[in-house]
């Protein structure tokens, strides 16, 4: 172990759920932050009984599991503890959509979830933290954090859009007859909803355009609509959501974040300085990369009127949901 880094702190909200079930013994294996990165796991769960219990066994196996790199694991009901000095914090924990639902009541019931957890983010964070929001609806509810953080860097809070990029991989993969690693440059624009650009104008396979290899009917009846829509499909066929999946995207992404991505593209939910015309502070899906803890959108695309138009639609959903929860964003 004295070969080792010294341990960080990861803080993992709404743990006892099925994504958190799925996500817990990742990091704790090494799979999010390297082989040699030492952890401990700290985990808000606020909710009741039940899941405290869910807990309780989850938090068991992750002792018999005996990981190498798990240094401390720990338990808490008040956010500030939880997030205190954290290095990483995935904010997975949010209410679902209930049948019945409108998207501004799911819009006003997660609000004050992450108004309370980015103050929380505010008072004990580490000041170089890494916030990843997986909890739906995840662009604006990672707004919603950071605008309640106001002592923390707008580049230190994202949201979770490499699940729509590794499905649309997967589609590409699946047609064109390659590996899921022979693709590059895919890109998802937007917000994390049905409104999102799934992007394949900059793609590669092998190194090569795809241009030419995909048929315009394929990528507007069958690609588009499968990224865009997968969720539904999945939670209609198993009944359940897409935990695990969602979990190895928020594996994905806070890897790459971290340890950075070279020169491959990576789709991030990042706040926005004003590139292709999306408003500054609107969290975005932009085609990123990533260094030294640092991701940028990749600079001067040449964008298409067909993508702009997109970009455009998802800019307006966005700006309709920042509208439904202005009353928890800070006035000045």
């Amino acid at each position: 172990m004295d070969t080792m880094k010294k341990p960080v702190r990861v803080a993992v909200t709404g743990p006892a759920g099925q994504i958190g079930y799925s996500l817990l013994f990742r990091i704790a294996s090494g799979a999010m932050l390297g082989a040699d990165q030492p952890v401990e796991l700290r985990l808000l769960e606020r909710a009741e009984s039940a899941s405290s219990a869910r807990l309780t066994g989850t938090m068991m196996e992750l002792e018999d599991c005996a990981f190498p790199l798990l240094e401390g694991l720990s338990a808490f009901r008040d956010p500030v503890e939880a997030f205190r000095d954290a290095d990483y914090a995935l904010l997975v924990g949010a209410r679902p959509r209930a049948p019945g639902m409108e998207r501004a009541d799911l819009l006003e019931a997660n609000a004050r979830i992450f108004v309370e957890q980015g103050r929380a983010l505010n008072a004990s964070a580490s000041r170089d933290v890494k916030v990843l929001v997986v909890g739906n609806p995840c662009n604006t509810n990672a707004m919603i954090a950071m605008k309640n953080a106001p002592e923390l860097a707008a580049r230190n809070f994202s949201a979770l859009m490499r699940l729509d990029q590794n499905r649309a991989e997967a589609q590409l993969a699946k047609k064109l007859g390659c590996r899921v690693a022979d693709i590059d440059r895919v890109a998802v624009w937007g917000n994390h909803s049905p409104t999102m650009a799934a992007d394949v104008s900059f793609a590669t396979v092998k190194g090569e355009p795809v241009a030419g290899k995909l048929d315009a009917a394929w990528l507007h009846d069958e690609f588009e609509p499968v990224v865009a829509k997968r969720g539904g499909a999945i939670l209609a066929a198993r009944g359940a959501s897409s935990a695990a999946s969602a979990a190895s995207a928020a594996i994905d992404h806070m890897r790459d974040w971290a340890l950075g991505s070279g020169e491959r593209w990576l789709t991030m939910a990042v706040p926005s300085e004003g590139e292709y015309g999306v408003p500054e502070g609107m969290v975005f899906g932009f085609p990123c990369r990533t260094e030294g803890g640092v991701a940028r959108p990749v600079a001067d695309l040449a964008i298409s009127e067909a993508l702009r138009a997109r970009i455009e639609r998802n800019v307006a959903e966005l700006a309709l949901e920042a509208e439904a929860v202005k009353a928890f964003l800070p006035k000045h």
